[in-house]
């Protein structure tokens, strides 16, 4: 069965966006997964199709009502629809590379891109929506973290990548970053490739690239090194 994914939004015309181009786009066209984007506002019940009101408690901005986002949801995964629930939220569990790996090998996905100053908490809780968020930092709508995830899932798909082994080396597979990556030509502006690199040494040269991994995790994310010695 085909990876299914549906997505949630205020602005289905933003999908498939960059989606539907490159990898993604060609295992969408081949049939590897599926991508519906569904309009929130399809479930509003009031003649100008309102989806929000202002906050509870006051202050700024507008919220999600729970009783439309909670049609959306249940008209887009009806019962025995068993794909997790997604809320994209800067306040979510941070996606990482598990969790991407994890989530390619099931069934699919529900995504919901919220808007305003957030979603009423019932429906969080009422839906089993799980936040997950992309970064410490705020974007104007979940649409843009949505496509981040989705294109993290999808290219782990079997059959999305020419090269399966691709995925096993790059950064976050084994809980580094990836090794610096070299080319031709031999020298470019007076720096050549390391020696080792075309020696034709298979061990030395994963030999080279584990401690330049390692190195590189140090300098830039001393944090993946801390939680893989735990």
């Amino acid at each position: 069965m085909a990876f299914r994914a549906t997505v949630l939004t205020l602005f289905p015309e933003m999908f498939p966006g960059p989606l539907g181009i490159s990898l993604a786009g060609r295992a969408l066209a081949d049939g590897i997964w599926s991508l519906e984007a569904r309009d929130i506002r399809a479930s509003a019940t009031d003649r100008h199709r309102s989806v929000d009101d202002s906050p509870a408690g006051g202050g700024p901005g507008m919220v999600m009502r729970p009783d439309v986002l909670a049609a959306a949801i249940d008209a887009a995964a009806p019962a025995g629809d068993a794909r997790p629930r997604f809320l994209m939220s800067p306040r979510g569990k941070p996606l990482d590379q598990a969790t991407v790996a994890e989530l390619a090998r099931g069934e699919g996905v529900l995504v919901v891109a919220g808007r305003f100053e957030g979603v009423d908490e019932r429906v969080i809780e009422g839906r089993g929506l799980i936040e997950i968020s992309v970064g410490d930092y705020v974007l104007s709508g979940g649409e843009i973290a949505a496509m981040a995830m989705l294109d993290a899932i999808v290219r782990l798909i079997p059959g999305v990548m020419g090269n399966a082994a691709s995925g096993a080396s790059e950064s976050f597979a084994d809980g580094l970053l990836e090794y610096p990556q070299y080319t031709r030509p031999q020298v470019w502006e007076g720096r050549p490739i390391p020696e080792v690199l075309t020696s034709g040494d298979h061990a030395r040269v994963a030999e080279w690239r584990r401690a330049a991994a390692e190195r590189l995790t140090g300098e830039r994310r001393p944090d993946l090194l801390a939680a893989r010695k735990k």
